[in-house]
């Protein structure tokens, strides 16, 4: 069955249809580890456990849980830039020919609702689609990419203007890892929950406001021909992530940036909503 992945405290756990939360190693009798990045190596476990918790005990709400990032420690981040067409228009950029990759470090991975420290006046909210990978794999063709994805969450790639633009060329890398710019949560759904994984609404809120709306298959590299680019690269592994891009909307086209006490609140249909506190 389709599962719902979640990181509750630091421990694996799946949550149902009602937003209950269930441990893992205590559902699996032991069998599946509580580290979340151990449980996510065991994909078929996950799926045949979910059918067992309408008969189970919950542990508890989510909405009461302390959550982390389902995914807290990759050993690969990739970033995505200029993955939509209207937001390389809002950028003045020229809309690559191939994807324009970054290494997001995974140190700035955090849970979906953690605060985001600000250390600029310049850092700038970029809602994402992120990628998991479930099944290890090196040139991975496009038809069977999603074969090899575990689930799918919410991602917000902050992203420190200023230092990013510091240097020629760019310092994607060092201006989107600062320490807690990459929020991720609030779970992690599996590729069968969906009717279709490729087309699903995205968006964007800070105080409540709409600043990003689009829908995934504006993608302009899409999840699967991002998988074959990459792993034509590098060896993708089980908790690799990728964050695929983000729409137009984003606060640098307007010189908009996050200031204290903002509420940052990313959506994605089929996987749910997190919100970030800027302090």
């Amino acid at each position: 069955m389709a599962f719902r992945f979640a990181n509750v405290s630091g421990r694996a756990a799946l949550v149902d249809r009602d937003g209950r939360w269930y441990d893992l190693d205590k559902l699996s009798g032991g069998a599946v580890p509580a580290d979340p990045m151990a449980a996510i190596a065991e994909a078929a476990a996950l799926h045949r456990l979910d059918e067992q918790l309408a008969s189970s005990e919950p542990d508890g709400q989510l909405a009461e849980a302390s959550l982390g990032a389902p995914i807290p420690r990759p050993r690969n981040a990739f970033g995505v830039g200029l993955n939509y067409r209207p937001h390389a228009e809002e950028a003045n950029m020229e809309l690559p020919e191939r994807p324009l990759v970054f290494g997001k470090f995974s140190s700035c991975i955090v849970g979906p609702t953690d605060d985001v420290e600000l250390r600029s006046e310049t850092a700038d909210w970029e809602v994402e689609l992120v990628v998991a990978i479930g099944t290890a794999g090196r040139d991975i063709p496009a038809d069977s990419a999603w074969d090899h994805v575990l689930g799918l969450t919410i991602g917000q790639d902050i992203s420190d203007r200023r230092l990013q633009f510091a240097a020629k060329p760019p310092h994607f890398d060092l201006g989107k890892s600062r320490d807690t710019y990459g929020p991720m949560g609030p779970v992690l759904v599996s590729t069968d929950s969906f009717a279709d994984p490729t087309d699903l609404a995205i968006s964007c809120q800070i105080n409540g406001e709409p600043k990003q709306a689009d829908r995934t298959t504006s993608l302009i590299f899409s999840v699967a021909e991002l998988i074959e680019y990459l792993s034509g690269i590098v060896t993708l592994d089980v908790g690799d992530v990728i964050f695929t891009g983000t729409p137009a909307g984003v606060g640098a086209a307007s010189q908009t940036y996050l200031a204290p006490g903002d509420v940052i609140t990313s959506t994605i249909e089929g996987i749910g909503t997190m919100s970030n506190t800027c302090v």
